[in-house]
């Protein structure tokens, strides 16, 4: 099912369809693939990974056996990088086993990983986060090609959106609850973060909060605004250039893919976390795809090692 829209840059009818109609409980976490010309993206509740053709086709899952926040692909494709539950591990992708790499929160057994990715440089950089939402008990981390841990910031509630300007220099990351999208500071050499600031106040009062992010090649910033099924684009200085309205409430994330990175995927939730949130129509939890927005994204680095 597509949706035409009329689309202020350029000539294209933007469209927005319902590529995979796959009902994730909670899609989250896409990520294009250069070198497979594939997208995969999460069900973070059930545990699976999925991985799809830039038009839907030649679906595959893997189940990880928990809550899943995000995934790399490794330096190979034949392994990633998943930030599970309980901890960092790898995953074979031929054979489905998991190797735990480090676990970062033992002692806290309300927190979950949550949103990652990879920065320029090929370290992956992810977020924990409190599951009832409330306590402000999660960190954000960045895990080396040697697979050491670094802790890069702390006091957050649910980590998301971390993703990179153009050059890699600037970090954008939120904590969903804050009403903000912050700005670091990032060190390309060390990965260090520094002088975090306010990038954007997220616009919540349609009941939305700030969820997955990525950056398009002219350094504006995507956002996927969670419960109002809005994605907004902010420009390179934090003012919102525009504002998408999707068919489903429940938006989570997004990337650009395709073979001109000129798709931008969009995922969704089929049933919220807790009852607190709305429900949605049937396109709930359907993994979408809009074309026609004459903008294209920046092909994601998989992990260093």
């Amino acid at each position: 099912m597509s949706i035409p829209h009329n689309n202020k840059k350029g000539d294209n009818t933007m469209r927005i369809e319902v590529l995979v109609d796959v009902k994730t409980t909670l899609g989250e976490g896409p990520v294009w693939d250069v070198l497979q010309q594939r997208l995969y993206w999460i069900d973070s509740a059930d545990g699976r990974i999925l991985r799809c053709t830039d038009d839907g086709r030649e679906l595959r899952a893997w189940d990880v056996g928990q809550k899943i926040g995000s995934m790399a692909l490794r330096h190979s494709g034949e392994q990633a990088i998943v930030a599970l539950q309980n901890g960092v591990h790898t995953l074979d992708l031929n054979s489905g086993e998991l190797a735990l790499v480090i676990d970062p929160e033992p002692a806290l057994p309300n927190n979950r990983l949550n949103d990652g990715k990879v920065d320029r440089q090929g370290r992956f950089v992810f977020g924990s986060m409190d599951t009832l939402e409330d306590s402000a008990s999660a960190k954000l981390y960045r895990l080396d090609a040697d697979l050491s841990l670094h802790t890069l910031d702390e006091g957050i509630i649910v980590s998301n959106g971390p993703c990179w300007s153009p050059a890699g220099d600037t970090l954008y990351f939120c904590d969903t609850w804050s009403g903000e999208i912050w700005a670091y500071d990032y060190d390309l050499a060390t990965g260090a973060v520094s002088n975090r600031r306010t990038f954007a106040k997220v616009d919540t009062r349609g009941g939305g909060a700030a969820d997955g992010c990525t950056v398009d090649a002219e350094g504006c910033l995507w956002q996927a605004l969670v419960y109002a099924g809005q994605l907004v684009r902010y420009t390179p200085d934090g003012q919102v250039d525009r504002i998408i309205q999707m068919p489903v409430k429940k938006v989570t994330s997004l990337t650009f893919g395709g073979p001109n990175l000129d798709t931008l995927f969009v995922t969704s939730m089929a049933k919220p976390p807790l009852p607190r949130f709305p429900a949605d129509g049937q396109q709930r939890g359907a993994l979408f795809a809009i074309t026609g927005l004459g903008v294209q994204g920046i092909a994601e680095r998989r992990f260093a090692s």
